[in-house]
């Protein structure tokens, strides 16, 4: 356990078709062959993990230019980011009250358009960047081939960082903070479990599930979101073994509901 406080970012909203968030959430039938398209607003947030040893950000979120030509063409056909134009990472930490030079270290869950975009802030900078082996070669891989996933933009992570590489399924380089290596939606996506002095356990799922019905309502994300839908079920089933030997608190990469009850920050 550690003396651990959380704030939360608000980072702006994605939104994008549902059919992509929960699989066949919205699937045409013999007596309605062509459904309605129904698109969902999911709010995209960073946190602050202050800690005894470390000012930790979780992830950086969308580049403010996401909006306007920062994104590849063809990804505007399936996402839409909001309002990142009035969420840059530096004026978002300022309403948090804090700023980009408190930051010790940055974690990246992983590398995806939403999660990333704020990494230019910390370029040229000694500030370690946490990411999953996996996850660094599978976006290079993904953003300099016609291989891989389009989720990830090179502009996003290839910069001059000071990347501190997480090899294994769990690693703890701070008192209370693990990192958890979960594949599924991308090969080194890496949630996160807090063991917070006085409150108890808390996990933040990323991107492994989307929202709670992924989560709670064990439903896969559909529309190309999962590089591998085997996986993505063993780290579920280890996120539920964790949530139960811990009693721990659940938060998952994108539902509102999690993001208002972050609002008023941990413990």
């Amino acid at each position: 356990m550690a003396d651990v406080t959380v704030t939360l970012l608000d980072r702006g909203t994605l939104r994008t078709d549902v059919n992509r968030i929960v699989e066949h959430f919205n699937v045409g039938t013999a007596a309605d062959p062509d459904p309605e398209t129904m698109l969902g607003e999911g709010p995209v947030y960073n946190l602050v993990v202050d800690h005894p040893e470390v000012t930790l950000l979780w992830d950086t979120g969308s580049h403010p230019d996401a909006g306007s030509g920062h994104w590849p063409e063809e990804l505007y056909d399936a996402f839409e980011a909001v309002d990142a134009d009035e969420h840059p990472l530096e004026a978002d930490l300022d309403d948090a009250g804090y700023a980009l030079s408190d930051i010790d270290a940055v974690l990246q869950t992983h590398l995806h358009l939403d999660h990333a975009g704020g990494l230019h802030n910390f370029a040229g900078t000694d500030t370690p960047v946490y990411v999953h082996a996996e996850e660094l070669k599978h976006a290079y891989y993904s953003a300099r081939t016609d291989e891989g996933s389009d989720a990830y933009v090179l502009d996003d992570f290839d910069h001059d960082l000071n990347w501190e590489i997480v090899h294994r399924e769990r690693e703890t380089h701070f008192e209370g903070i693990e990192f958890l290596h979960l594949p599924g939606h991308t090969p080194g996506l890496l949630g996160t479990k807090l063991d917070i002095d006085g409150y108890g356990t808390v996990l933040f799922t990323a991107d492994e599930a989307y929202t709670r019905a992924n989560y709670f309502g064990e439903k896969p994300m559909g529309g190309g979101l999962l590089w591998s839908k085997r996986h993505w079920k063993e780290s579920l089933r280890w996120l539920q073994e964790l949530e139960r030997r811990h009693d721990a608190e659940v938060y998952c990469g994108h539902d509102g509901d999690d993001v208002e009850q972050l609002r008023d920050g941990l413990p």
